[in-house]
């Protein structure tokens, strides 16, 4: 007669359970949905700071882990310190599930920030977000729209988004620039009241003692209701930069533009070819060097010229796609116009709703929790 198991002990079931728990968490980060914070301004007013997200890993399909050796549940380093939470000692090949559809435009689309692999300094916030200090899938998430795809010809002309040779669309609380005329004087409560915070008057005109020029940033959607005001003259749509005005820090960066009249330029497409000249080595040789998957110390770029495992190469083919993305709060966002494309390997999810949001300069306690974002699906 077999003996009956004995019965595990407190501490055993306990244990059992937390094993479960982290196990089924990590395999539902992994696969099916992850939780984020918006910890910037740079999608105001469509995602803001203390809004938290789920991001599904369904639609896009997830990606296999290419850094096996890591804690669990955790990304970069372990909660509340500055102690690496993986191991590069094994570095697996990235494979993406099947999903239930691709990255399209005006996606609100999570990805691990590419960097620049030449910026000096390894600063997230500032710099690189840590391509030499992170293997891809442990790089630094960012958020931003998907504004083009592979494929696509992106150019910016007066703040407006051209894809293709056609206007863009606009994302319904994306933030521009616009010049508003009133015939009366305007105070801080009215534009409290319009919920726009970035404001300022131009100097009053002698001349005209009854208009007032104001240089306001707000969404298209909250221009509509201005213009319902009897005492609103004009609100037109205006750019901060001027097409002869150069910008340093954007890409490419041999460039002369700014972040109001940039490109045109194409998206890197699979099977995408490319001549090797000038022009073309300045748009794209950081990205053959560093993200199309060939070995960046075999990737030597100088006097114009590239070669690769030691052979002059007049022309590229591409190996994946790329994506250009832009923050809605269009003067608030370090995006594709700085640092350049998004390769297909760097997509990590698309944002789906937001779950929470906290407000962190609430106007009191009760305002803390902003309860119309709960739920709410992200458009």
């Amino acid at each position: 007669m077999s003996q009956p198991k004995p019965k595990k002990s407190a501490f055993r079931e306990w244990l059992d359970s937390v094993v479960f728990a982290v196990v089924a968490a990590t395999f539902i980060r992994w696969l099916l949905l992850e939780a984020y914070t918006i910890p910037s301004s740079s999608m105001e007013k469509s995602l803001l700071i203390g809004d938290f997200l789920f991001v599904s890993k369904l639609h896009y399909g997830a990606r296999t882990p290419g850094t096996p050796l890591q804690v669990p549940l955790t990304h970069q380093t372990i909660w509340g310190t500055n102690i690496p939470s993986f191991s590069t000692l094994i570095q697996l090949p990235m494979f993406r599930l099947p999903g239930f559809t691709d990255v399209k435009r005006n996606d609100v689309v999570v990805f691990n920030y590419p960097g620049d692999p030449d910026e000096p300094f390894e600063d997230p916030l500032q710099g690189n977000g840590g391509y030499k200090a992170f293997p891809v899938d442990l790089r630094t998430n960012f958020i931003k729209r998907c504004i083009a795809v592979a494929g696509d010809v992106v150019e910016i002309k007066k703040a407006v988004v051209y894809v293709n040779g056609k206007e863009g669309e606009i994302p319904p609380k994306a933030q521009f620039y616009y010049r508003l005329e009133s015939n009366d004087l305007l105070d801080d409560r009215f534009f409290e009241n319009e919920d726009i915070q970035d404001y300022g008057s131009y100097p009053a005109d002698s001349l005209r003692p009854n208009k007032f020029l104001y240089q306001i940033r707000t969404t298209p959607q909250i221009v509509e209701d201005l213009k319902k005001h009897s005492f609103i003259r004009a609100v037109t749509h205006e750019s901060r930069y001027d097409a002869t005005t150069p910008e340093m820090g954007l890409f490419p960066a041999t460039a002369k533009q700014n972040p109001d009249f940039w490109g045109p330029i194409q998206v890197p497409k699979t099977g995408m070819t490319i001549q090797l000249d000038s022009a073309n080595i300045a748009k794209y040789g950081h990205v053959i060097k560093y993200f199309d998957h060939n070995d960046a110390d075999k990737v030597v770029i100088a006097k114009g010229k590239v070669s690769i495992d030691g052979k002059a190469v007049t022309s590229y083919t591409f190996k994946q796609d790329y994506y250009f993305m832009m923050g809605d709060n269009r003067y608030e966002s370090a995006d594709s116009r700085f640092w350049g494309f998004v390769p297909a390997d760097h997509i990590v999810g698309k944002a789906v709703f937001i779950w929470m949001s906290i407000d962190p300069n609430p106007k009191s306690i009760l305002n803390k929790i902003r309860w119309n974002r709960l739920f709410r699906l992200i458009d």
